[in-house]
């Protein structure tokens, strides 16, 4: 019982020093971070569950089906990773009628990492594929100095790409409305286009986009960093799991 206490602990120690780390980054554009202290705090629980005995003094019943519904999530979690990772290395066909450039945080300086990595994976794209036009889509949030959109047009112009080959979508507040909104932009017969986007996020972003006519979409995944993997891979879970119930995204 002491040595799965113990196990507990270090992990929850673990997560809470993940978290810290990410806070002195100075990096994160969400607050999301904060789950790893509460999945520290579950952790802590459990291993005073086990520390103090009461695991096994709960009724078998209760362990039996309290052990089932763990089970479920953990194959349920394992699950939609396995889905994720499935678009971690799309590369879409050359010669695309579009891309759309899916947005992320425009900080005081110029894009965050995570977005300049989007836009230099559409910036090859565009320079290998002259005749191709480019969606850049992100509204302006409050902490944004302009709409991602006007950043990521400025980033991709500063890059050389042709400033008519770019067009503006600065409405969207998520990843639903980025391909809501570049829908209308792109004419109705174009189903085939490229999703630019972090490796991570190129699974939910070409099904979300399904639901907007784009029935053929292809994924083009751009780098994410290890260290912040972890809190990448977990957010999208619970984004993945929103898409799905709320917004009828298929999982496949």
């Amino acid at each position: 019982m002491k040595k799965m206490a113990v196990v507990f602990y270090i992990i929850a120690a673990v997560c809470v020093c993940y978290a810290v780390g990410i806070v002195m980054t100075k990096a994160a554009g969400t607050r999301f971070f904060m789950v790893w202290f509460g999945i520290a705090a579950m952790l802590v629980l459990g291993g005073i569950f086990f520390q103090k005995g009461i695991w096994y003094r709960m009724p078998q019943m209760y362990r039996i089906g309290l052990v089932g519904m763990i089970g479920t999530a953990v194959f349920f979690f394992v699950l939609v990773q396995g889905l994720i990772l499935s678009g971690f290395h799309a590369k879409a066909s050359e010669n695309l009628s579009y891309i759309v450039v899916l947005g992320a945080q425009i900080k005081q300086n110029g894009p965050s990492i995570a977005l300049a990595r989007r836009l230099d994976a559409a910036a090859a794209y565009l320079e290998k594929n002259p005749d191709t036009l480019c969606v850049v889509s992100g509204g302006q949030g409050n902490n944004e100095p302009v709409s991602e959109a006007e950043g990521m047009y400025r980033y991709l112009t500063a890059k050389g790409i042709e400033a008519e080959r770019i067009i503006k979508e600065d409405r969207s507040r998520n990843t639903f409305e980025n391909l809501e909104f570049s829908r209308k932009l792109i004419p109705e017969q174009i189903e085939k286009v490229g999703i630019v986007t972090s490796n991570f996020h190129v699974y939910r972003a070409v099904q979300l986009s399904k639901l907007h006519g784009f029935l053929d979409a292809e994924g083009i995944g751009a780098g994410s960093g290890m260290y912040f993997l972890p809190n990448n891979m977990l957010r999208e879970f619970f984004g993945v799991v929103k898409d799905w119930i709320f917004n009828g995204m298929m999982l496949w």
